[in-house]
């Protein structure tokens, strides 16, 4: 593993280590009312109270500990109001040597109502001004935000081009701050039977077509209504974030997010997607072994901003993507 990259990466989970210490401190300090406001909208998503939390804790991070000698620029959402944000703070966009793309909170919605965790993001590329891209990233990192009964946070980060070996994973007891290490795997299976396999669906706007597209989906592979009991299961985990560490832990075999598709197709438009600081650490995910890709089968590509909408398909292993894809693609078109 580099040693320059393993140090960022190192910084990167310190980062998300403080951020999930805010969140864990403002839950205990503070009502579900309180966390659950709106803050703020933007171009691409809602800003909840909650998020302004790691939003300050972030930028005085940043200032404090990142390495003046690997100077960045941070691409966040709910920052875009203050220009360029760089550190060591002041230096130009043209002079930073990094990129580094975040989502503070991946899962708000799920966490603010303490029902399920959210996880804290953070992609880094090297700087190449607005052609920068999610495909540039080299070091990724995210940590689980636990809800307030959970003891255990898990904590992922990795190196591209390092292969599983590269992938540092950790539970982290949030009671006492001891580390174990935590084995990731992604299904091996072949087929999808009586596993996880699903297609986003979290809002009302799309969520018919979509489950079209999905039902059509599994009839063009197994048929429906054949078995008595049904063998395919899904889950909506309201994360990006979330949903790569159930490919990663083996959980679940495919998760695609074609919301793009669908809401143009129905004309739509609004936040409604994923973009790219949520899909910032699908390179966790194809060290594993994992397949990160979009409608066409192609790794992932767009711009490291805040605003760009992103379609990806995730399957734990080749043998499912292989099998899923044209089938996938075939049905896309014929309702997209």
């Amino acid at each position: 593993m580099p040693s320059d990259l393993n140090s960022l990466r190192q910084h990167l989970c310190f980062l998300q280590d403080t951020i999930r210490d805010a969140v864990c401190a403002a839950h205990r300090t503070n009502s579900t009312t309180t966390l659950a406001s709106v803050a703020a909208e933007t171009i691409s998503d809602t800003i909840y109270q909650i998020d302004k939390v790691s939003e300050v804790t972030i930028l005085a991070w940043f200032e404090q500990h990142w390495p003046s000698d690997e100077p960045v620029e941070l691409v966040m959402e709910g920052i875009e109001e203050l220009g360029a944000v760089t550190f060591p703070k002041g230096t130009n966009p043209t002079a930073t040597k990094w990129k580094c793309i975040i989502d503070p909170i991946d899962g708000t919605r799920g966490i603010m109502y303490d029902k399920r965790a959210a996880w804290s993001l953070a992609g880094l590329a090297p700087q190449r001004g607005a052609d920068t891209n999610v495909s540039d990233i080299v070091v990724a990192a995210m940590t689980e935000l636990p809800t307030t009964k959970q003891w255990r946070a898990d904590q992922i980060s990795g190196i591209k081009g390092c292969g599983p070996s590269g992938i540092v994973a950790e539970k982290v007891n949030v009671l006492d701050g001891t580390r174990q290490p935590l084995r990731l795997e992604p299904s091996r299976a072949t087929d999808f039977k009586h596993g996880f396999a699903s297609l986003c669906k979290f809002f009302p706007e799309g969520k018919t077509l979509i489950a079209s597209i999905e039902e059509e989906l599994w009839s063009q592979i197994y048929g429906l209504g054949k078995v008595a009991s049904p063998f395919i299961f899904d889950d909506q985990y309201i994360s990006t974030g979330g949903q790569f560490y159930e490919i990663m832990a083996g959980h679940d075999r495919m998760i695609a997010d074609i919301r793009p598709l669908v809401l143009r197709k129905l004309g739509y438009g609004g936040s409604l997607v994923c973009h790219p600081y949520d899909c910032c650490t699908a390179l966790l995910v194809t060290e594993l072994g994992g397949v990160v890709e979009t409608e066409r089968g192609e790794p992932l590509h767009a711009p490291l901003d805040t605003i760009t909408p992103v379609v990806w398909i995730a399957y734990a292993n080749a043998s499912l993507a292989d099998m899923t894809r044209p089938i996938l693609q075939r049905v896309c078109r014929m309702k997209c």
